[in-house]
């Protein structure tokens, strides 16, 4: 057996997870991302003085997993699987295990210091130029840098460095869970403490053998449905602004701000924070703030279909959408891309439908998809997404489970790994958790979905106008320290 069959969620013994030769392993994987598959994980943890390389892919909806034990070196897996060209690169930076044939083993979180210095790719030949952006940018925003080799105003590459906000959080989870753990996953992207903090419980609860009270898991859809109105509402005013379009760009502003208060509402903090523990939530409603929930929503509902409407009636702003930043579902796939990135190229891949857990067991939302795979279609996925969390989010608040909102959580299983994905605003998040002996984490992985996108932005941009390059970044609002960790 080279795979072993799992379900996101339930525990593996990690003695069942299959050991092959490292040859067997890397055909495995490129085998089944050639039959339609995908990396979901790919990470090492040590073994004595080696390393252990786990997977954890999807395959026709179902996941599976895999290892192999390396020493110094390994064949890469890129040359013959782009998707696993990031992985491969944070094993080399992690563990410096070498993956062999690698096209460019470029930092990716530079743990060592001496952040953002690389070589960077150059671009040969008469009349071609370099445009630096960044890494310190105006205003709040993250430091990141961005380097295109142009010709005129045609870019033919832009390269992305990140790591700049690299904090070693995989690192510090090791010997956890303790009291620093869930302070940890409210932070990792600061505007996803809901999808991430709900990743983490998922993974716990199953290592305890523990389940959220039905309650506990509605108020948990609820919030995570929350922050993805608020984040998409801001952004399709964002991508107004951007094209200059002040109408849906002042007003979504304001937009973003009322979702983020009712997210306040049921917990006290607009991001969330404190709202999903282990066993359930730390805060319930009663029927006169669930009554409120649902008035304040209308009134947000309305007056985002006004805001966005707008944009869809406005040619100038549908001629700078429509056609930029196109990526083909071909290379979307190649690249493994998630979230509203991936299902505006038409790809049905929703953690919510493929994978669900929590209270998407029960209450479905309707994949929303595209087929451009532009601007536009990143946009509009959105668009749909907004519409049917307010529909979600409406019809749970009316169907409220009535019972405890938190449930005791004991010891995590021993020698034990889990799976657990949640489908946050920017895609997939996945974590993955291994147990030591004495049930403890001996390994912790997060792939927040920004770690898969920022390839999917640098494609976006080849062979477009460097000018477009504003819109492409806000239409794919990738995190910096989601990526950095």
């Amino acid at each position: 057996m080279t795979t072993l069959p799992i379900h996101a969620g339930t525990v593996t013994a990690i003695g069942t997870v299959p050991q092959i030769p490292i040859g067997e392993f890397r055909e495995t994987i490129i085998r089944q991302v050639g039959e339609g598959g995908r990396i979901v994980a790919l990470f090492g943890t040590p073994q004595g003085d080696s390393l252990r390389l786990f997977a954890v892919l999807s395959l026709d909806g179902n996941l599976s997993t895999t290892s192999a034990t390396v020493k110094d070196a390994y064949p890469a897996l890129t040359p013959e699987c782009p998707q696993a060209q990031l992985f491969e690169r944070e094993i080399a930076e992690q563990c410096g295990i070498r993956p062999e044939g690698h096209p460019w083993l470029k930092p990716v979180r530079f743990p060592k210091g001496n952040a953002g210095i690389i070589e960077f790719f150059k671009v040969d030949g008469e009349e071609i130029h370099e445009v630096s952006v960044g890494p310190v940018h105006a205003g709040i925003i993250e430091p990141g840098h961005f380097r295109f080799q142009c010709h005129g105003d045609k870019v033919f590459n832009l390269e992305i460095s990140l790591g700049y906000q690299h904090r070693g959080i995989e690192r510090a989870l090791v010997g956890g869970p303790d009291h620093r753990t869930i302070y940890y996953m409210g932070t990792l992207a600061g505007d996803t403490t809901i999808g991430h903090v709900t990743a983490y419980c998922n993974a716990l609860e199953a290592l305890a053998d523990s389940d959220a009270p039905p309650r506990a898991q509605a108020l948990r859809g609820i919030a995570l449905e929350l922050e993805r109105l608020a984040n998409h509402a801001g952004d399709l005013g964002a991508m107004a602004g951007d094209v200059g379009y002040l109408p849906t760009s002042s007003f979504c502003g304001r937009i973003r701000g009322d979702y983020l208060n009712m997210t306040a509402l049921l917990c006290g903090s607009r991001f969330g924070r404190g709202l999903v523990r282990p066993g359930g939530v730390q805060f319930d409603i009663d029927d006169r703030r669930a009554a409120e929930l649902l008035d304040r929503l209308a009134k947000a509902a309305r007056d985002t279909e006004v805001a966005v409407k707008m944009l869809w009636s406005t040619p100038s702003v549908l001629a700078r959408f429509e056609d930029t930043g196109t990526v083909s579902a071909e290379l979307c796939e190649q690249l493994g891309l998630v979230g509203p990135a991936a299902r505006a190229c038409g790809i049905e891949r929703d953690v919510r439908d493929n994978f669900p857990s929590g209270i998407y067991r029960f209450f479905h939302i309707p994949l929303s998809t595209w087929h451009s795979g532009d601007v536009f279609a990143r946009a509009y996925v959105r668009w749909l997404e907004i519409q049917r969390s307010i529909a979600f989010i409406e019809d749970l608040v009316k169907a409220l489970p009535a019972g405890a909102v938190r449930a005791e959580v004991g010891s995590l299983a021993a020698n034990s790994m889990v799976v657990s994905l949640a489908e946050g605003w920017r895609g997939e998040i996945c974590h993955v958790a291994i147990t030591d002996g004495q049930g403890r984490f001996a390994r912790y992985k997060v792939i927040d979905p920004s770690f898969r996108n920022w390839s999917g932005l640098a494609m976006a941009l080849r062979n477009g106008q460097i000018s477009d390059f504003p819109l492409c970044n806000k239409s794919f609002n990738l995190s910096y320290c989601g990526h950095d960790l």
